[in-house]
């Protein structure tokens, strides 16, 4: 991997793969790194990184819209309440990924989510529990997995949730702000780790 930075049109430098995509600038300037609290987002970020399994970010931003109108924005009482109805009707929408297995994994996390707010208090807290010292991260975006994403997946294994394996958790991690993974010089690095200081993180 590469920590070398990237210039944008408009003089900001940033990370490289901001460059990848005309919907990726957006999306790291306002978006990943920045920390979530929220039970609904997290699960939805958790359910498009399930999505995203075998396929690249790119495709799955691009359907995001299309997966939350489908999945009624990802709020998770109304997902884990989906039945074998539901499961049809998202195999034959066009604007996600039709993938039967995903799809139902997606309703089992649901209610293993529920069931995971009703012993924690929140799913939100629950997840940063997990949140790694910032003094023992190598440098940003050198590493697709670490000891907390190997911890968290298998507590959520262990709690029934599925496609949540530690490459796949870690990528939730960057994304939702439990690490700042963007690289040094990249403008959001600073911004985002402003925005880590002042972020309350969630408690039962």
């Amino acid at each position: 991997m590469t920590t070398a930075t990237w210039r944008g049109p408009d003089g900001v430098e940033r990370c490289p793969w901001a460059a990848g995509a005309p919907d990726f600038l957006a999306y790291h300037d306002d978006e990943w790194g920045q920390p979530v609290g929220d039970d609904d987002r997290l699960f939805e970020k958790l359910s498009l990184e399930a999505f995203q399994s075998g396929l690249s970010w790119r495709t799955i931003l691009a359907k995001r819209e299309n997966f939350r109108a489908a999945f009624d924005g990802f709020a998770i009482e109304r997902v884990a309440a989906y039945g074998a109805a539901d499961v049809e009707r998202l195999l034959g929408d066009a604007g996600i990924v039709r993938h039967r297995g995903k799809i139902e994994a997606v309703l089992a996390n649901a209610r293993a989510a529920v069931e995971l707010i009703d012993a924690e208090g929140s799913l939100g807290s629950f997840v940063w529990r997990f949140e790694p010292d910032p003094a023992t991260l190598p440098d940003p975006q050198t590493v697709t997995t670490s000891p907390e994403s190997v911890a968290m997946a298998k507590e959520l294994k262990r709690r029934g949730w599925r496609f949540v394996g530690p490459t796949t958790v870690f990528a939730f991690m960057q994304a939702m702000g439990l690490v700042n993974d963007h690289v040094h010089g990249c403008a959001q690095r600073t911004t985002t780790e402003a925005a880590r200081a002042v972020f309350t993180r969630p408690t039962p």
